[in-house]
C-alpha cells in the first residue's frame, strides 16, 4: 500500500510538471500566432484566446499548472498585447478591466480544476480503500484453521495499511494473550501497558487508545468485546481511519464465527462420543447377556444339591461354562480393541501369512466350543500367502464364525471358505440362519443393538470391519446359497513376493 501511495504521489508530480510545460508552451505559441494580428483584434478578444492555454494547462496538470499558466498568460497579455507594447504599463482604464476579467476567468477555471482534481483524487483513494477492504474481507472468509487465519490477517493488515506492526490480543484466563503478530513485535512493556490493569489500561470495552506510539482498537460484536487489534504506526487523520475501523468490525465478526464454529465442532464431537458410548454399552450388554445367562444356569444347576445331575451332565455343564468363559474373554478383548481403534493407537504388523494358518489360529481363538464341530473349513493349499497382521486377521475370521454359529439353526453347517479373486484372497463365512435385511446391511457393522440391526450386530462385526478397513480392504454381507442365510465376506491383499512372481 505504501508503494501505491508513492506511485500516486509520483504520478501527481509528473502531471503537474507536464501541465506547467504545456501551459507555458501554449501561451508562447498563442502569443506568437496573435502578434501579427494584434492590430486587428480587440484587447478583450486577445484575453479570451489567452484563457485557452490556462484551461489546457489546468486540465493537464491540475491547480499548480493552472496557476503557472495564469501568471504567464497575465504577463504575456500585459507585455505584448496591451499598449504601450513591450512594457508592463497598463495605460487606459479599459485595459485594467480586461486584465481584471482575465484574472477572474482564469481563477475560476483554476478553482474548477482544483475541485475536479480533488474529486478525482478522492474517488481514486476510495477505489483503493474498497479494493483493500475487499482483499482483506476475502481473506476473512477463507476456510483455514484459526491460528493460521489470525496470522494471515495481521500480516495482510500490516501490509495493506503500511503499518510498522500489527498484533491481535484475545482474552484468556489471565486477561489478554497475544494471538498473532506481524511486523515489529510488541515488547513486554507494551503488552503490560495494554493489559487490563496495566500502566496504560486499555479495557476491552474502551475506545481506541494511544500508548507508546501504538493504537489499540477494540473488537466488539453485539456490544460484547472479544479482543483488541493493536496497530503500530497508523498515520493520517481520524476520518482517514474509517477503512481500519470497518475492517476491525469484519474481523470481530470473523472471530465470533470461528468461535461459534469451534463450539459447534465441540458439541458435534461430544454428541458423537455420547452416541458411541451408548452404542458400546448397548452392544456389550447384549453380548454379555447370553454367556452370563448360560454360566449362571450351569453353575446354579451344579451347586443345587437337590438337582439330579449325572456325571456326564456335569461334564457337559462344565464344558458350557468353559466355552462361555472363552466368549466372555473374547468380548473383553473386543472391548479393548474398540478402545485401541477409537484412540488411534491401532497399528498393523504385516507379515506374509498362509491362509490355512489364519484359519487354524481362528479355531484356537474360538476355543473348544462344541459349536465348532459343525464349522467346515475350506482353504485350498494353492492359495498364495496374504500380507496381513495375523492377529487382527484371525480375529476377523473368529468374530464372523462366532456370529454365524450363534444365528444359524442348531445342527446346520457353517462354511468358511477362501478363494483367489481379482488378485485378492476372499474369505467368506456362510450360514443357514435367518439371513439379513440387505437394506440395513451397513448397520450390521456398526456398534448398534441387535434389535436395531434386525437381530445381528454388536461388537464382533464392528471390530471385524475396523480390522479389515485398517488393511485397506473391504467387508460386506450378502444372501447365502439359494437366498438362504447370510454370507459375510472380506478381502485380504496377496503378499508382495507372490504378486511379483
Amino acid at each position: 500500500m505504501a508503494a501505491e501511495r508513492q506511485v500516486i504521489r509520483g504520478g501527481g508530480r509528473r502531471r503537474a510538471v507536464t501541465g506547467t510545460v504545456v501551459a507555458a508552451v501554449l501561451v508562447a505559441a498563442v502569443a506568437t500566432a496573435l502578434v501579427p494580428l494584434r492590430d486587428h483584434l480587440s484587447v478583450a478578444t486577445t484575453a479570451l484566446v489567452l484563457v485557452v492555454p490556462v484551461v489546457v494547462g489546468a486540465a493537464t496538470g491540475g491547480a499548480a499548472a493552472g496557476a503557472v499558466g495564469t501568471i504567464l498568460g497575465f504577463l504575456v497579455y500585459d507585455f505584448v498585447f496591451i499598449p504601450p507594447y513591450y512594457t508592463l504599463s497598463v495605460g487606459a482604464g479599459q485595459n485594467w478591466v480586461a486584465l481584471g476579467v482575465y484574472v477572474v476567468v482564469t481563477a475560476v477555471v483554476t478553482r474548477v480544476v482544483v475541485s475536479v482534481e480533488r474529486a478525482r483524487a478522492e474517488a481514486q483513494q476510495h477505489a483503493v480503500e474498497v479494493r483493500r477492504l475487499f482483499d482483506l474481507s476475502e481473506l476473512l472468509v477463507r476456510d483455514t484453521d484459526v491460528p493460521q487465519l489470525l496470522t494471515d490477517i495481521v500480516e495482510a493488515m500490516r501490509a495493506a495499511f503500511d503499518l510498522g506492526g500489527a498484533a491481535l490480543l484475545l482474552p484468556d484466563s489471565n486477561g489478554l494473550a497475544l494471538a498473532a503478530s506481524a511486523g515489529t513485535p510488541l515488547d513486554d512493556e507494551e503488552l503490560h501497558a495494554l493489559a487490563p490493569g496495566g500502566t496504560t489500561p486499555v479495557p476491552l470495552e474502551s475506545g481506541p487508545e494511544v500508548a507508546g506510539g501504538i493504537r489499540a482498537l477494540p473488537l466488539t460484536v453485539s456490544g460484547q468485546a472479544i479482543g483488541i487489534l493493536v496497530l503500530r504506526g497508523l498515520r493520517g487523520r481520524a476520518q482517514d481511519h474509517e477503512p481500519v475501523r470497518a475492517f476491525a468490525n469484519h474481523l470481530a465478526l470473523t472471530l465470533e464465527r470461528a468461535g461459534l464454529r469451534e463450539q459447534a465442532l465441540r458439541a458435534q464431537v461430544l454428541e458423537e462420543v455420547d452416541r458411541l458410548r451408548r452404542s458400546l454399552v448397548g452392544a456389550v450388554s447384549h453380548d454379555l447377556r447370553s454367556p452370563l445367562a448360560t454360566i449362571k444356569v450351569s453353575t446354579t444347576t451344579l451347586l443345587d444339591p437337590a438337582a439330579p445331575v449325572s456325571e456326564a451332565e456335569t461334564v457337559e455343564l462344565l464344558g458350557l461354562i468353559d466355552a462361555q468363559a472363552d466368549r466372555l474373554d473374547r468380548l473383553v478383548s473386543n472391548v479393548l480393541d474398540v478402545t485401541r481403534i477409537e484412540s488411534g493407537t491401532l497399528e498393523l504388523r504385516r507379515v506374509a501369512t498362509p491362509v490355512h494358518q489364519l484359519l487354524a489360529e481362528a479355531r484356537a481363538v474360538l476355543g473348544g466350543s462344541a459349536e465348532l464341530d459343525r464349522v467346515e473349513w475350506r482353504a485350498p493349499a494353492s492359495l498364495p500367502e496374504v500380507d496381513v497382521d495375523p492377529v487382527l486377521a484371525c480375529q476377523v475370521v473368529a468374530n464372523l464364525v462366532d456370529n454365524a454359529t450363534r444365528y444359524a439353526p442348531e445342527g446346520s453347517p457353517v462354511v468358511v471358505d477362501a478363494t483367489l479373486a481379482g488378485g485378492l484372497v476372499e474369505l467368506a463365512v456362510t450360514d443357514a440362519g435367518p439371513g439379513v435385511d440387505l437394506d440395513r446391511a451397513a448397520d450390521l457393522f456398526r456398534m448398534v443393538n441387535r434389535s436395531e440391526a434386525g437381530g445381528r450386530g454388536g461388537l464382533g462385526l464392528a471390530i471385524a470391519r475396523a480390522f479389515v478397513e485398517a488393511h485397506g480392504q473391504r467387508i460386506w454381507v450378502e444372501r447365502g446359497v439359494g437366498g438362504l442365510g447370510a454370507r459375510f465376506a472380506f478381502t485380504l491383499p496377496v503378499a508382495a513376493s507372490r504378486r511379483a512372481g
